[in-house]
């Protein structure tokens, strides 16, 4: 790290305090009842990080700094508002890939003027040795944020196939490029040539690309985490090229937590980690069976017969996907259990680990719906009680209900720890329509089980229709 003066004692103590804000924001967040509350506080640390920084580095005047900033938060705030809770796994992608890009721009801009940044000989201008490192690893590590990040925002924005993408001999392509890379990084040690730069600029950002194609939508949830983690690393890194404590933590934090959790959902998953990143899991597996598999026969529901079935039950476990916050269903869903227990039913909430496409994406709804904490569970705490169950109320989820992870080892899911909904005595289905399969292309066996009612229709509007079924 490299200090152009040195900085007084408070400004350390003001870094401390915004690095406990953020590992308490950390803490506050990985819980519903805290997030708010850790949200708070990493607001606070970063409040006060920014303050900081902008107190004691001469980066520009002040008025081109409060430009910038107007213009960032108010399109953050614009989108913010702007933004459906089903978009947020893309503006997550997005959000990463601005993270990449701004390291990337500034491991440029402290190359190009070395000596502002303090970082080289003012007389040679030849930037020392540390520093090249650190710009290096930046730069690389921004450029495969980004390019990453921009192929994780078109696959859940539908832009692109969420299917596997397979390139002919790609993991020999991709570690011959890992290897370019960390071998100019070395060059680049000794040489501070701008073609060798530009070079690991250009070959990380190919490999970010590379890396993010033939990973299936089963498994982009741990991308979205992965990246999560890249952003975190790059941001660490350009922290020690600027000299600047608050990113050096900030990033850290963000990068090891978010390596943490993309290593529990593999584990959650029964991923192996390694098999993710070097992408194409499963991918030899086709779809096709799909539309054949819609000819074999089914039963199909109405409301009023779901209606009835729930008010007669013990229990209902309720399993939500994706489909729901395609529909915007939680709060009819919420005001379903409501009227459930008021007629003595015991309602639970089961979460796959993946449901949605981003970590946390069912829980985050289910709280926007004011759905109780304590019912709702994981998917460890929960499966063992669905043999004991009444009725299974599936409603949008295919992948993670889907039995084809336990028994078709072509299956693109295969190995995948699901929700075992078709051991409820009574599954209720709701799903748009017969010819659709999930977001990992698989059609679900659940559909055309004895035990199992399908009822096609928009999620909303049907459990709204049996919202209005069980009121009369």
């Amino acid at each position: 790290m490299h200090e152009a003066i040195a900085l007084p004692a408070w400004v350390g103590i003001a870094y401390l305090i915004a690095g406990v804000c953020f590992i308490l924001a950390l803490r506050g967040l990985s819980s519903p009842a805290t997030s708010r509350r850790g949200n708070r506080l990493g607001m606070f640390g970063m409040t006060v990080a920014v303050g900081t920084t902008l107190l004691t580095h001469d980066i520009a005047s002040l008025p081109e700094i409060l430009v910038a900033i107007a213009i960032g938060g108010g399109i953050g705030l614009f989108t913010a508002k702007k933004i459906a809770m089903t978009d947020m796994p893309q503006l997550v992608a997005g959000f990463h890939s601005l993270v990449g890009l701004a390291a990337v721009l500034v491991a440029a801009a402290a190359y190009l003027n070395p000596v502002a940044f303090g970082i080289a000989d003012p007389l040679t201008g030849l930037i020392h040795s540390a520093s090249r490192v650190e710009m290096a690893l930046g730069v690389a590590i921004g450029a495969i944020t980004f390019s990453g990040s921009i192929i994780a925002f078109l696959k859940l924005a539908g832009k692109m196939s969420g299917k596997p993408i397979l390139l002919p001999g790609r993991h020999v392509l991709n570690l011959g490029i890992l290897a370019a890379i960390v071998g100019l990084i070395g060059w680049f040690m000794v040489d501070q040539s701008a073609w060798i730069f530009w070079t690991i600029t250009l070959l990380s950002f190919v490999i970010g690309f590379l890396l993010i194609v033939p990973i299936g939508g089963a498994d982009m949830p741990v991308v979205v985490s992965m990246l999560n983690s890249y952003s975190g690393w790059a941001a660490a890194a350009m922290g020690f090229t600027l000299g600047n404590t608050a990113m050096i933590i900030t990033g850290a934090l963000v990068g090891s937590s978010g390596a943490i959790l993309s290593y529990i959902m593999c584990r959650a998953m029964n991923r192996s980690f390694i098999s993710v990143i070097a992408g194409g899991f499963g991918g030899d597996a086709g779809a096709g069976p799909a539309a054949a598999a819609t000819d074999r026969p089914w039963k199909r529901g109405s409301a009023e017969d779901a209606a009835f079935l729930m008010q007669q039950a013990e229990q209902v476990i309720i399993v939500p996907g994706y489909g729901m916050a395609v529909a915007q269903a939680q709060h009819a869903l919420r005001e379903m259990g409501d009227l459930l227990k008021k007629e003595g039913v015991r309602v639970k909430y089961a979460i796959h680990p993946v449901a949605g496409r981003m970590p946390g994406h069912m829980n985050v709804l289910l709280a926007e719906a004011n759905v109780p904490y304590d019912d709702v569970f994981e998917l460890e705490d929960i499966n063992g009680e669905f043999a004991q169950t009444d009725v299974a109320f599936v409603i949008g989820a295919n992948d993670v209900t889907n039995p084809a992870a336990k028994t078709d080892k072509s299956s693109p899911i295969y190995g995948m720890p699901v929700l075992d909904v078709e051991k409820a005595k009574t599954v209720l289905f709701v799903k748009r329509s017969m010819g659709g399969v999930g977001y990992a292309g698989v059609d679900n066996s659940v559909f055309y089980m004895d035990n199992t009612m399908m009822l096609l229709a928009d999620a909303k509007k049907m459990v709204d229709d049996i919202v209005k079924a069980m009121a009369h």
